[in-house]
């Protein structure tokens, strides 16, 4: 990133990536519900038209509070979520950054963002997902099995156990994985075509929010297909329609063809081009407001 330095390493970005990624989720939370529930619908008989559609439905029959139904684990989950993926980005970026031109190279930043996508997926995204995925299908099927997000996450160990909050890990792996390592070199390019190679604005918020989103929306065609077979593993019927993750794809891929591995795709743009910019807009103000008191 282009306001990520030498200096940015250790425990202090740990802290700024939880509080980067607590409040652009707080933001972005109904664009989220939104999609999840476009992904769980049946190809075959949606109940949902489209995302206004969707959104007039929810507010219906649960108001306004609706769209924000397992937004707590999420608010939370995505401060841990961004905690490691900064935690791991800025420190892996000390070990690749050239020793003599302190540089990152673009195969480097590659290498780093995957690394960062991988650490975030493992420690916070597939348990956070599984729970926020959980509750919103419930609520969808309207069974009434979760009152909220921690009474699922109670539920799903006591009647599970740990690895009940790890169904669908490694689409998730193989999604985080992938964003990261196209987003972060990908923000970097965008943001020196923008900025016209000008390092005055590299603590810029309004120009690193503008690349960010624009390399949000770009990560999301590569990694759709990954993210629904993921929604669909961590479904509440999971156990019952797949036998694991391949099963799963063929199935989907069988039954509804292709396109059900792109359902949900606008908004899902929307959502992650709208945390990726406020994530990358945020990060740098968070980081000169932490330097002045750690």
């Amino acid at each position: 990133m282009a306001f990520v330095t030498k200096k940015d390493s250790g425990c202090k970005t740990v802290v700024k990536g939880f509080l980067t990624g607590g409040t652009q989720a707080a933001l972005t939370y109904p664009t989220e519900y939104v999609k999840t529930q476009l992904q769980l619908q049946s190809k075959a008989n949606p109940e949902y038209n489209g995302i206004i559609d969707c959104a007039k439905k929810t507010m219906r029959q649960h108001g306004v509070k609706g769209l924000y139904r397992g937004a707590g684990v999420r608010i939370v989950g995505a401060g841990f979520q961004q905690m490691f993926r900064w935690g791991a980005y800025t420190n892996l970026t000390q070990v690749f950054r050239d020793e003599k031109t302190g540089k990152l190279s673009q195969a480097n930043n590659i290498i780093c963002g995957l690394g960062a996508g991988i650490c975030e997926a493992v420690c916070a995204v597939t348990p956070v997902e599984t729970v926020k995925t959980r509750v919103t299908d419930d609520m969808r099927r309207g069974t009434g099995k979760y009152s909220g997000s921690a009474d699922a996450i109670v539920k799903i160990l006591k009647s599970e156990g740990p690895l009940g909050l790890y169904r669908g890990a490694f689409p998730t792996i193989l999604k985080q994985g992938t964003n990261q390592a196209v987003r972060m070199p990908l923000q970097v390019q965008i943001f020196s075509m923008i900025s016209l190679g000008d390092d005055t604005k590299k603590q810029s918020p309004i120009y690193n929010g503008a690349a960010g989103f624009l390399a949000g929306c770009g990560s999301v065609l590569l990694t759709q297909p990954q993210d629904c077979v993921k929604s669909r593993m961590q479904g509440e019927a999971a156990k019952e329609l797949y036998k694991g993750t391949v099963d799963c794809a063929m199935q989907m891929m069988k039954n509804e063809g292709p396109t059900a591995f792109f359902a949900g795709a606008i908004p899902r743009m929307v959502q992650v081009g709208m945390t990726s910019g406020i994530s990358f807009a945020l990060f740098p103000v968070i980081s000169q407001l932490l330097n002045k008191v750690m």
